[in-house]
């Protein structure tokens, strides 16, 4: 904790909290809203890193502000309105007197400003900014996940990430691109990228754990509503929009005790049954545009996941059906795997492990470590079952996944043969 003693713990305790539900819930949009002021986003983030550190000081000896947002928008824009007052920023930057003036600091009324994190999120995705930058730009400027976290999903070295992120920040500054949103007919050229960007939110938000999880999930719903408002004829816009919606309804019931609990053995009565009915109207309006793409197909997924709850089976041979399609339309490696995982429910789990087999670059890839455990369990070939535990258990950083894992492993190793056995999938170190 910035500013803080350790004999401050205790009664700083609900100032920390404040604060990092601020970071977590309002970070794009305090962002976006500091950004449009000079079209420098390094600068914003600069002055709102200032703004959470001057609350972590504060706070804790004066209380929490009724409004902790618009205390944090108005101390960063303090802080943006002295770098442009600056001797080095008169020499750079020309003042402007409506922006400058006393007014633009004052106390805002949060609730009655726009969200302005989707402009923020269509400045990323301009054609002027290298088109491989556009969706990691977003999730790191809009969605606050760090350098690290996206180069984990591009498989790339963090410190290469963030190198890119700063050129990227660097190039909206200097070809002046506007903070506003785009005409209608530029739109279709940047949403692809958008739709990444909150998929790829909602997807790395399920990787990240710890004692306080993020609410990206409803943040990543929020936004694919307000996409549905902003292109209601995009198939794809409601296919994403109803993808989160499923899968957010099934939050609740993933854990158990501590425990992560698979998908098929997940209790029924625990998912959101209204936010199924609303995923299903998105999946319906999509599909009545005659125009099928990735999204509509994995909210298709879901869809037939989530009947178990009427039906009380799951449609393992559509679902068979849908992952081959996917794996023609949007080929990838966690595809791959899950196509897998149906096959061996379709086929047997000697016809899954053989389709597993044939998943290139999967040795390092966690999902797939754990389905060939558990096939290998089902083939009652303990002994490579127990390893393969082994080695998902090393790639799992979940604390519920891994407790979920350890208590698998346990129970196969209490099984006859079951002694360790190398195979190609592990290798000693």
């Amino acid at each position: 904790m910035v500013g803080l003693t350790a004999g401050d713990a205790g009664r700083a305790g609900p100032a920390v909290h404040a604060a990092g539900l601020a970071a977590r819930e309002s970070r794009g949009r305090l962002l976006a809203l500091l950004s449009m002021a000079g079209n420098d986003i390094t600068a914003a983030e600069d002055a709102l890193a200032d703004a959470f550190e001057q609350a972590l000081r504060t706070w804790p000896d004066r209380g929490v502000p009724d409004n902790p947002d618009a205390w944090l928008l108005t101390v960063a824009r303090n802080r943006l309105r002295d770098w442009w007052k600056s001797a080095a920023a008169r020499r750079n930057v020309e003042l402007d007197p409506e922006r400058d003036a006393p007014a633009y600091v004052q106390e805002p009324v949060l609730d009655s400003i726009p969200d302005r994190r989707l402009e923020l999120m269509l400045v990323c995705a301009h054609p002027a900014i290298d088109r491989t930058m556009h969706t990691p730009l977003m999730l790191d400027t809009v969605l606050g996940f760090t350098a690290a976290q996206i180069a984990a999903a591009y498989a790339i070295p963090a410190a290469t990430m963030a190198t890119r992120l700063v050129r990227a920040k660097k190039r909206i500054k200097v070809a002046g691109i506007p903070f506003r949103l785009p005409d209608r007919a530029d739109l279709p050229a940047r949403m692809a990228a958008v739709l990444e960007a909150v998929y790829g939110a909602y997807v790395i938000d399920w990787a990240t754990t710890g004692p306080q999880p993020r609410t990206l999930p409803t943040e990543a719903r929020y936004l694919a509503e307000i996409l549905t408002g902003l292109a209601p004829g995009d198939p794809e816009v409601h296919g994403l929009a109803a993808l989160v919606q499923f899968s957010t309804a099934r939050a609740g019931a993933r854990t158990a005790n501590g425990l992560f609990v698979p998908l098929a053995e997940q209790d029924t009565a625990l998912w959101d049954s209204g936010l199924i009915g609303r995923a299903n109207d998105h999946l319906r309006t999509a599909y009545a545009s005659g125009r099928l793409g990735r999204f509509q197909i994995e909210a298709a997924i879901q869809a037939v996941h989530c009947a178990r709850a009427r039906t009380g089976t799951t449609d393992w041979v559509t679902l068979l059906d849908l992952h081959r399609l996917l794996q023609t339309v949007a080929p990838s490696l966690g595809g791959a795997v899950a196509l897998a995982a149906v096959t061996a429910e379709v086929d047997g789990p000697a016809a899954g492990l053989d389709r597993l087999g044939e998943v290139g670059a999967g040795e390092r890839f966690q999902p797939a470590r754990v389905l060939r455990a558990h096939l290998l369990e089902r083939l009652g070939r303990t002994g490579e079952a127990v390893t393969a535990y082994d080695d998902a258990i090393a790639l799992t950083h979940d604390p519920a996944e891994r407790a979920f894992l350890e208590r698998r492993r346990e129970a196969v190793s209490e099984q006859p043969g079951a002694s360790r056995t190398e195979t190609p999938w592990t290798r000693p170190g």
